[in-house]
């Protein structure tokens, strides 16, 4: 099968998507597929490589308006790609409309990934979202064979999607990668973390929707704790001022973004993972994952989708969104049981192995791409 995945984004670009963009490509290409990332080319990129197997074909971009690249060169090339079907992911959004136009043209079966709505945020920001949501996006969504999200609260809740009919598919993990196995001694160490600190993690990126804000407030509360921040973007000063201004910054360690060797041993080095974000933009969470991978107990907030990937009080705790009270209450039931945090860990394992191994997610995705083509075979 030859395979497309549109990303707007895609290595070295880091985020959620991005990683799972990758790992789905990586494993189908394990299967025998061909598969081709199409993304956008933001400078200093070779137009084309390959990256383990996987073609990596990146476009250049008319310009980038609210962190969305535009690409009309998408609908061209599509219209004449050899390829048996199309795989977009969105947001950010007009990647996945150029390409339904493309595939229309093409009449190449077309599949999306709607991984969260649209939210701007400008003072016009929900009307220019509006406006989006009830024309580009509507067209985009209906042109689709198929849709698929990732959790069913977040469909049930989503201005979008809510009344079609998607196939519900989460993110994966590499269980491999992210282990209990994993040393994380080397970074207390580098960090001045001593054996008696606890650590709580966040891994993200510093952008206002991933709630960083909450996570400083909360660490007011919580004494003998170091908190580790890990990841780069556009308000890591803000973070690091409010950090200073709140008189946390001895137990606030901003590490900026580190290599992917390094991610792994961070998760292994904390005692808690905690994903404290305030926005629809995050309808999953795959960092939970990668803490859960790793035998961590996790502290999530309640919103659609990222609630879903936890049992409240099995493998996790959640905590109402926005409030860094509860949040460090949260944390202190966590830091001050052990055996509680151990048998999390373990349930977060044994879920992630049963449910969100990559192997198994692509299981799914690889049985609808057949189904579509089936489909669209007896069509014609």
């Amino acid at each position: 099968m030859r395979i497309v995945q549109v990303s707007p984004y895609f290595y070295p670009h880091v985020g959620g998507v991005e990683s799972h963009v990758l790992d789905l490509s990586t494993e189908l290409v394990s299967r025998g597929h061909h598969v081709s990332v199409l993304t956008t080319n933001l400078g200093k990129m070779p137009d084309k490589e390959s990256m383990m197997d996987v073609e990596v074909i990146r476009l250049k971009p008319l310009s980038t308006m609210f962190q969305t690249p535009i690409v009309p060169r998408t609908e061209k090339y599509l219209k004449n790609a050899k390829a048996d079907i199309i795989h977009t992911h969105s947001p950010p959004p007009l990647s996945s409309y150029y390409a339904a136009r493309g595939c229309k043209t093409a009449n190449i079966p077309f599949i999306i990934t709607y991984h969260c709505d649209v939210e701007i945020p400008i003072l016009m920001g929900k009307i220019i979202a509006g406006v989006y949501r009830r024309t580009l996006e509507s067209y985009t969504v209906k042109r689709a064979e198929k849709i698929i999200v990732t959790s069913g609260s977040y469909h049930a809740t989503s201005r979008t999607v809510w009344k079609y009919n998607p196939r519900i598919i989460p993110n994966a993990v590499d269980a491999n990668r992210f282990n209990p196995e994993v040393d994380g001694s080397e970074i207390r160490e580098k960090h001045g973390i001593g054996p008696d600190e606890h650590v709580i993690l966040f891994v993200g990126r510093m952008v206002w929707h991933k709630g960083v804000e909450y996570l400083i407030e909360a660490s007011k509360h919580l004494e003998n704790t170091k908190f580790l921040v890990v990841g780069s973007g556009e308000h890591l000063g803000n973070y690091k001022s409010m950090a200073l201004e709140s008189g946390v910054a001895d137990r606030v360690i901003f590490t900026g973004r580190l290599s992917w060797s390094d991610l792994p041993k961070c998760y292994a080095a904390s005692d808690v993972f905690v994903l404290p974000s305030i926005s629809r933009l995050e309808a999953f969470g795959i960092t939970t994952l990668e803490a859960m991978a790793t035998g961590k107990a996790v502290i999530v907030a309640d919103i659609p989708g990222v609630r879903e990937v936890i049992d409240d009080g099995k493998e996790g705790l959640v905590f109402d969104v926005m409030d860094a009270e509860d949040l460090a209450k949260k944390a202190s039931i966590l830091l001050g049981n052990p055996e509680l945090r151990k048998e999390m860990g373990k349930q977060g394992r044994k879920k992630v192995e049963e449910r969100f191994t990559i192997a198994t997610v692509a299981d799914q995705v690889e049985e609808l791409y057949e189904e579509v083509l089936s489909s669209s075979r007896m069509s014609r």
